[in-house]
């Protein structure tokens, strides 16, 4: 893993610590699931023990992840930033002209990015498109079903 520090919002930091307690959680239970499905006998052909074997697995990988980039977290709170200049954090009202409705996004790195609940790369085309422009500006960028085309309506930070 790269020393490259990862932007974060405060939320997508807290959303990633969450994760790793509950995975520290329950590392212990796992652990605790293998030794008694060892006690059972045959480890060939014993499914418990290779399930719980497999989810140690993910969940030690997963917890060295989390660790590397929580150290690695550059903080930006969009809440101490104003202005009508998209940056990241911004969380962006658009009309869509091609279908005529309104969309909502937030500007976000990388690791908290979840289209469905509004959230943005901002490495992803359209936040690429919209970085640096206003309220008010109409803002075209190539998407995989073609091209798009949104007005600015308002640029939050909260």
């Amino acid at each position: 893993m790269s020393d490259e520090r990862v932007p974060i919002t405060p939320q997508g930091l807290a959303r990633l610590e969450e994760e790793l307690l509950k995975l520290k959680d329950e590392r212990p239970l796992v652990i605790k699931a293998i030794g008694e499905a060892r006690a059972l006998g045959d480890l060939s052909e014993n499914a418990e023990y290779h399930a719980a074997r497999e989810r140690l697995g993910f969940i030690e990988g997963r917890i060295q992840y989390l660790e590397g980039l929580i150290s690695r977290a550059e903080v930006i709170d969009p809440s101490k930033m104003a202005g009508s200049v998209v940056r990241f954090g911004a969380t962006v009202t658009l009309m869509d002209l091609d279908k005529d409705e309104e969309l909502v996004y937030q500007l976000v790195g990388d690791v908290e990015s979840d289209i469905d609940h509004g959230r943005v790369s901002v490495k992803a085309p359209l936040a690429r498109a919209l970085i640096g422009r206003e309220e008010g500006d109409e803002v075209e960028f190539k998407a995989p079903a073609g091209v798009r085309h949104f007005v600015i309506q308002k640029v939050e930070y909260k």
